[in-house]
């Protein structure tokens, strides 16, 4: 996802609790920077300020970073010059979304039922393969009855 220009996440949402991979293609990878440094903070006052060297690859400078809970995400990159890409002095900020006790356990619950129609799936499966294995036994073990013709029951007396 693109929220701003040069600046790409592996998500929709940026969501508390949770894992970003941030990939950047900005100024400084324009400029052929050999190494660039995402700086980064949470809330109004840059609260648990980071800075990690991001991964040059043909996409741009990645690296993934863990959000905390907090209300926004704020970040600037620099690189090895010191040379600074903070969105013209205003920072790039990003709200964080909060989940709710009701989504966590919604997103419990669909993962325990999709664990369940999986085991349901394999089953269902596995009794279908024996049932056409014994078709097939069958139809193996009495073919050449049917052929003669001596196929008939024995009745015992």
């Amino acid at each position: 996802m693109e929220l701003v220009k040069n600046i790409f996440f592996n998500t929709d949402k940026i969501v508390e609790n949770s894992k970003l991979k941030i990939s950047y293609v900005g100024d400084l990878y324009q400029n052929n920077s050999e190494q660039v440094f995402l700086h980064y903070g949470f809330g109004l006052q840059w609260d648990d300020v980071t800075d990690v060297k991001m991964e040059k690859t043909e996409l741009g400078f990645q690296c993934e970073i863990d959000i905390k809970e907090y209300e926004s995400l704020n970040l600037c990159f620099r690189n090895s010059n010191n040379e600074w890409d903070n969105n013209n002095g205003e920072n790039y900020i990003f709200n964080i979304e909060k989940i709710s006790k009701e989504d966590e356990n919604l997103a419990l619950i669909v993962a325990e039922d999709s664990e369940m129609q999986i085991h349901k799936g394999l089953r269902k499966s596995y009794i279908w393969s024996k049932k056409v294995k014994l078709a097939v036994y069958k139809i193996i073990k009495f073919f050449p009855k049917i052929i003669s013709g001596n196929y008939k029951r024995r009745v015992s007396e």
